[in-house]
């Protein structure tokens, strides 16, 4: 019985510490953007993304360069 008084009051502590980080993370803006990043998970690391030059002009589809098979060797 005397572990109950030391479980509640712990986790009601706990438990107000999780609103808080909850309310804390809101207010700075944590949750403004949620679509971003699950884009960004698709791209590479590169600093070039597909289909753009380093000049960061966009390269049409059709004229992008196609990976091109290595030659065979005899």
């Amino acid at each position: 019985m005397s572990v109950i008084l030391i479980m509640i009051p712990g986790a009601m502590v706990l438990a107000a510490l999780g609103v808080w980080a909850f309310i804390h993370a809101a207010k700075k803006g944590q949750f403004d953007d949620l679509d971003t990043p699950a884009i960004r998970a698709v791209f590479d690391d590169d600093d070039e993304r597909p289909g753009q030059r380093e000049s960061g002009h966009t390269i049409p589809h059709e004229t992008a360069p196609q990976d091109q098979p290595p030659p065979a060797s005899h």
